[in-house]
């Protein structure tokens, strides 16, 4: 019962399970989640549980069983997400409304479903696993952008709803870490005569070597660590190269226009 007890949404893969994997190794009682757990009949690295955070009944199918075994849920890592990318004139409407499902309102469900037992503990923490890219609005990346942006957000009022109950409420916003994340994302067909072709091909291209080229996700992995050692957690914390890092802190000084090159040259528009 010494041992904290640690739920991550979409641990079966990518930064998910980096951190479950690490967390294991530091002494912590790991559970991940995945929608489908016979996709993964050989996994081994920590506890899988199945659940669709778009699915509140999903949600609290996965929580009961995980409160029914251990008695106590410490840290949840709010982690689950998919990508999406395109123009957001040509992303059909049914695909900008599952990414908010899955990066904005999967979140919300899973931290309804864990505060009344937090509560009832009088101690938690929750850390929204964000994006750097939620800290601006990047071409052909808006949707993404907007999911994370709005997680960032709802975390800061969420600390001040919570603030009473000794729930500790956090984001970790990373940058771009060499995942499989690629592949599991939608992105909007390049349409031959569109208005953004070539300018969203080459975003595209930019997108896939950002990730390919990316940091190793155990960085994620110790920032984690980190924030569950520290007693009182700050709003947001970050983690990624200096560039990105230093490109929220620019935002903020930078006249408007003059980020918008920015933004425009990094995407090599």
């Amino acid at each position: 019962m010494n041992r904290k007890v640690v739920l991550i949404t979409g641990g079966s893969s990518g930064i998910g399970r980096s951190v479950g994997c690490f967390l294991v190794k530091n002494g912590y009682t790991v559970y991940g989640t995945t929608r489908n757990t016979q996709k993964y009949p050989d996994f081994n690295d920590f506890n899988l549980l199945q659940m669709d955070v778009r699915d509140k009944q999903s949600v609290s199918m996965a929580l009961k069983q995980l409160i029914e075994k251990e008695k106590k849920i410490d840290v949840v890592i709010n982690n689950a997400g998919i990508g999406i990318t395109g123009a957001i004139e040509e992303t059909p409407n049914e695909e900008i409304i599952n990414a908010f499902n899955t990066n904005f309102n999967g979140p919300i469900n899973v931290i309804k479903g864990v505060l009344p037992f937090m509560r009832k503990q009088n101690s938690g923490l929750i850390i929204n696993i964000t994006s750097i890219a939620g800290y601006m609005g990047l071409p052909y990346r808006g949707i993404y952008s907007a999911t994370k942006g709005a997680l960032n957000i709802v975390t800061e009022t969420l600390r001040l709803e919570t603030k009473d109950f000794g729930i500790h409420i956090t984001s970790l916003a990373p940058g771009d870490f060499a995942t499989n994340i690629a592949a599991g994302r939608y992105h909007s067909p390049v349409l031959k005569g569109s208005p953004y072709e070539n300018a969203y091909k080459q975003t595209l291209k930019a997108i896939n070597d950002d990730v390919d080229s990316g940091k190793n996700p155990i960085l994620v992995a110790k920032a984690v660590l980190k924030i569950i050692r520290t007693s009182k957690p700050k709003v947001h914390y970050r983690v990624g190269s200096f560039l990105q890092k230093f490109s929220i802190v620019i935002k903020k000084v930078l006249p408007s226009k003059l980020y918008e090159k920015m933004l425009l040259w990094h995407s090599n528009l």
